[in-house]
């Protein structure tokens, strides 16, 4: 039987880059599966001093990327690592 909505998902999750679906591991992993815990983590990490440039550009990337998979799975009420 075909699944419209997980073909969807899989797109979705197809169409992720590499980093991205770590998020997903990531979030899971360390932070009980909490988008805002993580980003918020991520935030304080930001505007702490002293800093690294470079990983304050992986930063802003990453949650860049937590942005875009946390709304997808809260318009789809899914968990996308069901997917990976």
């Amino acid at each position: 039987m075909f699944n419209k909505s997980k073909n969807k998902h899989q797109e979705f999750i197809d169409s992720l880059k590499q980093t991205e679906r770590t998020l997903i591991f990531l979030r899971d992993e360390l932070y009980d599966g909490d988008w805002e815990r993580m980003q918020m983590d991520l935030e304080d990490r930001l505007v702490g001093k002293p800093y690294i440039f470079k990983l304050v550009n992986r930063i802003e990337e990453d949650i860049e990327g937590i942005k875009k998979i946390r709304i997808y799975e809260e318009e789809n009420k899914i968990n996308l690592k069901e997917f990976i």
